[in-house]
């Protein structure tokens, strides 16, 4: 179906559309430790649907780079993949009321020990749209220090390793497809073409974030 057809015009610039269909039901069908699963009852095209997702508080991610152009990595086991894969340092927006920017900065400090002087909205995505309502908005970080404090980590960040990577070997890692966390997939990216365009494409620190769904204007 053409642009013209569907009611978009083709020169409109790309972008999601916000949408809520109306819900009749909706409940908790398995409370989890971390996360629920949600199923929710709507009406769309005319038509009643049932639709189960994992309900998720989001999260945020950091690409710390350095004078040098090199990212701080971590490497983590995560027990659904089996993997201790390389990631950014993120963490979950599990604190009532935490500003996702205080919640990056809070993230940075425990898993890297680091903090940083200036902060961008790098990017943000849903990571998986069918099934969950979780997104993650990366950070940006620069001006980095030393942490005045180094917090104990336990379970799985016990034994958290760190290295820091030109940022250009982290993207032809992702292009090799030898790393696989979505949030160093999208930042490396994100970051190598930003920096293309002199860091332009980068948003405040502060800037509302919409798509969060604690944040959901329904009367769109």
């Amino acid at each position: 179906m053409s642009a013209e057809k569907s009611g978009e015009s083709a020169s409109a610039p790309l972008a999601d559309e916000p949408a809520f269909a109306p819900v009749s039901d909706s409940e908790i069908v398995f409370a989890g430790k971390v996360w629920d699963v949600r199923r929710d009852t709507f009406g769309y095209n005319g038509s009643g649907i049932v639709r189960e997702y994992l309900d998720h508080p989001g999260a945020v991610a950091i690409l710390a780079l350095d004078e040098q152009d090199r990212v701080l990595l971590i490497k983590q086991y995560r027990h659904p993949v089996r993997t201790r894969d390389w990631e950014l340092p993120a963490g979950l927006l599990d604190e009532a009321g935490e500003h996702p920017l205080v919640g990056a900065q809070r993230e940075l400090a425990e898993e890297a020990d680091l903090v940083a002087t200036d902060w961008n909205v790098l990017g943000e995505f849903a990571t998986s749209p069918g099934g969950s309502n979780e997104v993650i908005r990366i950070y940006l970080a620069r001006g980095l220090a030393v942490a005045p404090e180094v917090f104990e980590r336990t379970e799985e960040e016990a034994d958290i390793e760190v290295r820091w990577v030109p940022l250009d070997d982290c993207v032809d890692a992702v292009l090799a497809r030898r790393v696989q966390n979505p949030s160093l997939v999208i930042g490396a990216l994100a970051a190598v073409a930003a920096r293309a365009r002199g860091w332009s494409s980068l948003g405040a620190a502060d800037a509302p974030w919409p798509r969060h769904p604690v944040n959901w204007d329904h009367t769109v």
